[in-house]
């Protein structure tokens, strides 16, 4: 479970995120809406404690987050997978080596790397495009392996940032249908975006927010702001 009990973040000045009060259960699926500035990513950063809250706490699995010391912050961020707009691929290796080289990072063995690497790029429906390198992958396709990339350590959440923000429709929901495939084997899946036609679709929970504010927090909800 997460929670996020009053917590603020200020920039310089700039209430980025305002007395914020959230509960995520294990399990859901969560679209974070709210225009750009509201304070979405923001609020990602602290989560993955990229960042420090201002003010108020953050408990994943009842840890308060910004208690965790430095050198035990690496086995934290295990628990959560990141999704990025920009895929943020290595370009000189293919698919198959972009996803290898993350668990060689983290210290996985090459028998691990054998055995995981090409289920989790047939988890994500690219087990015809091991061997082809980012540029000769459609958007979509590049940021199937930045999802497979985020499920190696078959994480208890997904924090997904506008991953559909470089991708056309078509491409669009084939990601949103994955990330509701993940979100039905058991993960949770935080998504942070701005597509309205996205978020209306879904039909699951709705947290807007608005100048660092929630704002809304429905249950199969609209954004509507």
């Amino acid at each position: 479970m997460i929670v996020f009990q009053k917590v603020s973040k200020t920039y310089n000045g700039y209430n980025a995120l305002n007395n914020v009060d959230l509960v995520i259960k294990p399990r859901e699926f969560v679209s974070l809406a709210g225009p750009s500035g509201a304070g979405k990513s923001t609020l990602l950063k602290l989560l993955i404690g990229e960042e420090q809250p201002t003010k108020g706490k953050i408990f994943l699995d009842k840890q308060n987050i910004h208690l965790i010391k430095e050198g035990e912050m690496p086995k934290f961020r295990r628990k959560i997978g990141m999704v990025f707009q920009d895929f943020r691929l290595l370009s000189d290796r293919t698919a198959q080596e972009n996803v290898a080289f993350a668990m060689e990072v983290v210290g996985a063995t090459d028998k691990e790397i054998e055995q995981d690497v090409p289920q989790l790029l047939e988890l994500v429906g690219l087990s015809d495009k091991l061997s082809h390198f980012p540029n000769q992958l459609s958007g979509g396709e590049k940021q199937r392996v930045a999802i497979a990339r985020a499920l190696i350590h078959r994480p208890a959440v997904i924090l997904a940032d506008e991953p559909t923000g470089n991708l056309d429709l078509l491409n669009t929901w084939d990601i949103v249908r994955l990330l509701l495939k993940i979100n039905e084997l058991g993960t949770t899946i935080i998504l942070a975006t701005h597509d309205r036609d996205v978020i209306n679709n879904l039909g699951r929970r709705v947290v807007t927010l608005d100048k660092g504010r929630v704002i809304r927090d429905e249950e199969s909800g609209r954004y509507i702001l």
